[in-house]
């Protein structure tokens, strides 16, 4: 699951005293574990070692380049969406024939500066977009004779549990074509000279919890495969994407080789390419969120602990009312957390809502949950906080956003220093 444990009652970071890291830092704080990334990185490139297979990082997920450089020395590619993920990953050293770029909304400069960059793949979402790649692809690409390759997203209409923001591979949604359509797109667009339309992309969404939409969406994607095949186009490629499930709460997903025993079997023999886009799966265990306890109050039927960290620091539970496993960094040890689990009550524990600074009411990262008694000027740790933690994190508020930390073993270090209130100001002056 991840390399964050009790010993002794207190929480590690691998082999470092999370208090040891506050102490020095501050808090809010963002730590990842180094450990962490490689082993679940690892475990999945061994998941899939029968497919040529290319595991592609969601830079949306947990974007800081010395992260991004970990992932890419371990051989990982990337999942970029916007311009200024591109050039991260171009700060990071990545190796660009291995990165494909998503996103409904590309600009004319971000895709010219991909195309300049010779980026592996671009993933295409609708018609005008891929007239517009090929408009620009003639124009500048790094040589005249370059083909541009393509992979059209494909929606398999296949139902996904999760939250309804976070599902992706409906029938009417934005992002892609759907399944009866991309033939049509392959018999108008497939033969194009400056761009190769040669894989096809699928994205269920994120936040699974089981194997079988994925499995789903392959037997419902080989027969087009077949299909476009038979008509002259060479699909050489699959694009699997959609967040693979990660654990909020303890072994509540499958595991890489899980999913793989799933899939690997449909795909052997085909002569495909597997490309998978597995973000949240890699880093959401990969950190934690450190916070202080400011308060603890009563209130008329609840009990409030007021911490440091807010919704611009952590906006997940507020967007998506999504689940942190949140716990004391130090505590007794009839304390001492044996699972993560939204049901766990141990006894002699509160119930009370934890709730950040924020001058809004949606500004909560847990309700309802019991944990044991903390006071003023406890820290505690929300878990699960590597995937579209940092990420997704504002100023709002006029807040500074909080550092981020890589422990390696027994060192950490800061990989992102605590904003100042100049910087906050920095770019109006």
């Amino acid at each position: 699951m991840d390399l964050f444990r009790y010993k002794g009652g207190r929480l590690f970071a691998e082999d470092v005293d999370v208090e040891r890291i506050a102490a020095q830092v501050g808090t809010p704080a963002y730590l990842y574990s180094q450990g962490t990334f490689i082993d679940h990185l690892g475990k999945m490139q061994e998941a899939y070692r029968e497919l040529d297979t290319t595991i592609c990082f969601s830079v949306k997920a947990c974007g800081n380049i010395h992260i991004l450089k970990l992932m890419a020395r371990h051989g990982s590619g990337f999942d970029i969406v916007s311009g200024g993920e591109l050039y991260r990953v171009q700060q990071a050293g990545a190796d660009l024939s291995k990165v494909v770029y998503a996103g409904v909304g590309k600009t004319d400069e971000e895709i010219v500066s991909a195309l300049q960059a010779g980026i592996g793949c671009f993933n295409i979402e609708s018609e005008q977009e891929l007239e517009n790649l090929s408009r620009l692809a003639q124009q500048h690409a790094r040589s005249s004779d370059a083909k541009i390759n393509a992979a059209l997203r494909v929606n398999p209409d296949i139902e996904y549990q999760t939250h309804a923001y976070l599902t992706t591979g409906k029938k009417d949604t934005k992002f892609g074509v759907d399944i009866e359509r991309a033939v049509a797109v392959f018999e108008k667009y497939g033969k194009s000279w400056s761009v190769r339309l040669s894989t096809i992309h699928v994205h269920l969404g994120t936040g699974g919890k089981t194997i079988d939409p994925y499995v789903e969406a392959v037997k419902k994607i080989l027969p087009l495969i077949d299909r476009l095949r038979q008509k002259g186009h060479a699909i050489e490629a699959l694009d699997l994407g959609g967040g693979y499930g990660a654990d909020y709460e303890t072994e509540t997903v499958p595991s890489a080789e899980e999913y793989a025993a799933g899939i690997v079997p449909l795909l052997k023999g085909k002569n495909l390419r597997l490309i998978l886009e597995p973000g949240k799966s890699i880093c959401a265990n990969a950190a934690i969120l450190l916070t202080r306890v400011l308060y603890t109050k009563m209130g008329a039927s609840k009990r409030f602990v007021i911490v440091d960290a807010g919704m611009n620091d952590l906006i997940r539970p507020s967007l998506y009312g999504a689940f942190h496993f949140i716990w004391p960094t130090q505590t007794e040890p009839q304390f001492v957390p044996t699972v993560r689990s939204q049901d766990l009550r141990v006894e002699g524990s509160e119930t009370v809502d934890i709730v950040g600074p924020i001058c809004e009411g949606a500004d909560f990262l847990a309700k309802d949950r019991s944990i044991p008694p903390v006071q003023r000027g406890d820290l505690m740790a929300v878990f699960t906080a590597g995937a579209y933690g940092f990420t997704m994190a504002s100023n709002y508020n006029a807040r500074p956003r909080a550092p981020e930390i890589l422990v390696d073993g027994s060192q950490f270090e800061i990989i992102r220093r605590r904003e100042t209130y100049e910087d906050l100001v920095a770019p109006e002056r």
